[in-house]
């Protein structure tokens, strides 16, 4: 493995991870909410639409942060080689997966170790080493 020295930005990402944390303390302490985006997501489709406005507010400031990044950087290029149906079959077995583990990423990973919760660690440890398993199958068993 090689370290691409000219584009590692320790100092971005150290300000970003500390956002993330300040803003998901700062959700809870003032919502009593964890910022778990599937769950999140998930409660626009239910029945409750008294708390649909933080929900959509949430998602809209989301999808607007890039938006207004772009207004003072360039954007990273991203590349995808990967076709459209595999994309789309992995986007299924991600979600399909966030309601068996009862959450995603961000609620287990970032709101739910902070609060020492075992099912989130244990639900972390899933999701990292099944990443770690299927790397080292694509990359070094299949050779791609």
């Amino acid at each position: 493995m090689l370290i691409d020295w000219n584009n590692f930005t320790p100092w971005s990402a150290l300000a970003g991870g500390a956002l993330i944390g300040v803003a998901t303390a700062l959700f809870i302490l003032l919502n009593g909410r964890i910022a778990g985006i599937t769950g999140i997501i998930g409660g626009l489709f239910t029945s409750r639409i008294h708390d649909a406005g933080w929900r959509l507010a949430f998602i809209i400031g989301l999808i607007a942060a890039p938006a207004i990044w772009q207004l003072f950087n360039q954007l990273p290029t991203v590349q995808i080689d990967a076709s459209n149906s595999l994309l789309v079959i992995a986007g299924l077995i991600v979600g399909i997966s966030t309601r068996y583990g009862s959450g995603c990423t961000s609620g287990h990973g970032v709101c739910g170790i902070s609060r020492l919760s075992p099912r989130s660690i244990v639900a972390t440890l899933a999701f990292m080493g099944t990443g770690f398993l299927t790397v080292f199958v694509v990359r070094h068993l299949l050779g791609a």
